[in-house]
């Protein structure tokens, strides 16, 4: 079931910036934050915008919280405040609990608290920032665990015209092309006999090392 309801704590840069993109995507989004200038900023944007303490139980009972279907705790830079949101959250029960790390150790407290997932903005667009500079045919970069990644690849002009079957990129490197967006519309599941056009975009997952080996050989072609 699609998630409508979200809760976002903390409407720094990164809180308010995913807050607005709920929003622009159609769905309910509460703020909260202590600050109330921040609070005012984003008042005419979100669905409501509150000025509270959300490591103080009560305030957070009346405010409903664990009726939403996810609770991102954005707090940009008091560790203990994400914390102890953190714990509260989980324990009022809320159904998914999403919490920015602002290190490696904070991250690992959280995912001890039973976080449903913890992410790290700058350090993840650091890692992209990195990759899209070393190979300009890279679009976008995911790391799903800590050995798999999904990149996007677009398709230089030495491929154009070439099926999958001639790329082989599962034989050759690991990888597999799990979809091909296309100017005409997105190919999901491509088989062999699909065939590449320069600056179509290759949906790719393998483990890092096989992307990295495939991004090479694009650079290197």
């Amino acid at each position: 079931m699609k998630m409508k309801q979200f809760a976002v704590i903390g409407l720094g840069r990164f809180g308010s910036s995913l807050a607005t993109e709920l929003i622009n995507e159609g769905l309910e989004v509460l703020g909260i934050d202590r600050d109330e200038e921040a609070v005012d900023e984003m008042a005419d944007v979100l669905t409501h915008a509150i000025v509270a303490d959300s490591t103080e139980e009560e305030t957070l009972r009346s405010i409903g919280i664990r009726n939403f279907d996810c609770a991102i705790v954005a707090i940009g830079d008091d560790i203990q405040a994400s914390i102890m949101t953190a714990i509260l959250l989980k324990d009022m029960g809320v159904k998914m609990v999403v919490a920015k790390a602002l290190s490696v150790l904070h991250g690992k407290v959280l995912e001890r608290l039973g976080v449903d997932r913890v992410i790290y903005p700058e350090r993840d667009m650091g890692i992209r920032v990195a990759h899209q500079l070393v190979n300009p045919n890279l679009l976008d970069y995911i790391e799903l665990s800590k050995d798999y990644t999904i990149a996007e690849l677009s398709v230089p002009k030495c491929l154009n015209g070439k099926t999958l079957k001639e790329l082989d990129p599962r034989a050759k490197y690991g990888c597999s092309v799990v979809a091909i967006n296309k100017k005409n519309g997105v190919i999901i599941a491509p088989t062999a006999t699909d065939v590449l056009n320069e600056r179509d975009v290759m949906v790719i997952i393998g483990t890092n090392e096989q992307i990295e080996s495939f991004e090479e050989e694009l650079v290197g072609t």
